[in-house]
């Protein structure tokens, strides 16, 4: 068996460092753009007396920096190359995303609001696979060139995890749909053009079959913002919204009308694994720091770093981070060899451990990071503050942790279908 990671990935990371320093790492430094990276950071990105929403500043920044990273071809890697993409491989994105996010905060990539130079774009791949011929020649290009910005309104404010007993509900009108429910964590409508509303159209409360999903333009009548939810990482872009008597013509049905929870499970393993990733390079980014600042401070005339108390904890997060590593690249290697019904069946279990425990470490890895660094590893000069903050969201959003647990015991105890709990 050879781990070593292909010639061909270990390549195209230089490449993306050599294009971070080139063209990224000066627009971060031009016009006091650092201010959104430094101890200032929470601050210069919110606009907290606008309701707490991302500054018009901030948003520009990441939009520029997505317009270079796709004119020097990396932002659509990840993509097919019928849509300008490199058709890059769940093992190559898992790469990229430990590397990028190995760096620590950056313009490079900047999880809060997911947005890196190698983007992840799961609906481009929803309206090609489960789109009409009309649906994708309008999306799909709109989406690369940023016209279109399409948001996600699965969530419900009494409905979670439990999507199939949402309450908002579509009813046939003519050739169309009305649409009347709520919907919480709808992340990025500030800037959306359409939402993709997961609603009721049949069946009983939860039941998987009956639910559609409906391309929504956020003008339309009845589509209201009522709050937007101040977090625990700001600045905020996850609201919650009402659909009152919403109408929309029947070609803005994405997919089989009666099962639009397979558009919203289209992506899930590929998110996770990435982010499992993403969670994995942040811890790493938290253990060298904190190893680095070890041996360089000496209090008492001694290095820290020679305080087993200070190695130990260390020497376990290393440890952990290296073994979810290996269980990450493994995962993403068999999910290359595989169809995605395939994968669902086979690896959904497995990407749920990489996904749970990699959410844990990172945040255990920042804690510790602020423990090692004392005072000013707890303040906002130093970004573990702003790691964990980020970071620890996953353990519920991404899927929540006992879900996935769940979905782990499922297979092992044979509950889900046939159990492997020889691993």
């Amino acid at each position: 068996m050879d781990f070593t990671i292909p010639a061909e990935i270990t390549a195209y990371l230089a490449e993306l460092d050599v294009f971070i320093e080139r063209e990224i790492k000066p627009l971060e430094r031009e016009n006091d753009n650092i201010r959104f990276f430094d101890h200032r950071r929470e601050w210069a990105r919110t606009d907290f007396e606008g309701g707490g929403l991302p500054r018009h500043e901030w948003e520009a920044l990441l939009g520029e920096m997505r317009r270079r990273a796709d004119r020097a071809g990396h932002f659509r890697y990840g993509l097919p190359r019928e849509y300008g993409g490199k058709d890059g491989s769940n093992l190559a994105m898992a790469v990229i995303r430990e590397h990028l996010a190995a760096k620590g905060l950056g313009l490079h990539n900047d999880l809060q609001n997911e947005s890196s130079i190698v983007g992840n774009m799961p609906i481009v791949l929803m309206f090609r696979d489960f789109g009409t011929a009309e649906q994708k020649s309008t999306y799909i290009p709109g989406i690369l060139d940023d016209q279109i910005r399409i948001a996600f309104g699965l969530t419900e404010p009494n409905h979670g995890s439990d999507a199939t007993w949402m309450e908002t509900r579509a009813v046939r009108e003519g050739d169309g749909w009305r649409i009347t429910g709520a919907k919480m964590w709808n992340t990025g409508v500030n800037v959306a053009t359409h939402d993709l509303i997961f609603a009721r159209i049949s069946g009983r409360d939860g039941a998987a079959r009956g639910i559609g999903c409906f391309i929504v333009p956020t003008d339309s009548p009845g589509f209201k913002v009522e709050e937007y939810l101040w977090t625990f990482n700001m600045p905020t872009d996850h609201p919650r919204i009402s659909l009152t008597e919403v109408y929309v013509p029947a070609g803005a049905v994405l997919g089989d009308p009666e099962n639009g929870l397979a558009v919203a499970q289209h992506f899930v393993h590929e998110n996770r694994i990435r982010q499992a990733a993403s969670s994995v390079g942040a811890a790493q980014y938290c253990i060298n720091e904190s190893v680095h600042y070890a041996k360089d401070r000496k209090p008492f005339g001694k290095p820290l770093a020679g305080n087993q108390a200070i190695q130990w904890p260390l020497v376990e997060l290393h440890t952990e981070a290296a073994m979810i590593r290996g269980l990450i690249h493994k995962t993403a290697w068999e999910m290359d060899q595989m169809s995605k019904p395939e994968v669902a069946e086979k690896l959904s279990d497995k990407v749920a451990m990489c996904n749970y425990r990699a959410n844990r470490l990172v945040c255990e890895a920042a804690d510790r990071a602020m423990q090692v660094h004392g005072g000013i590893g707890y303040s906002r000069h130093k970004p573990f503050e702003h790691i964990y903050r980020h970071h620890r969201r996953y353990r519920i959003t991404e899927g929540a942790e006992e879900i996935q647990i769940r979905r782990v015991a499922q297979i092992l105890f044979g509950f889900g279908g046939k159990g492997r709990g020889d691993g």
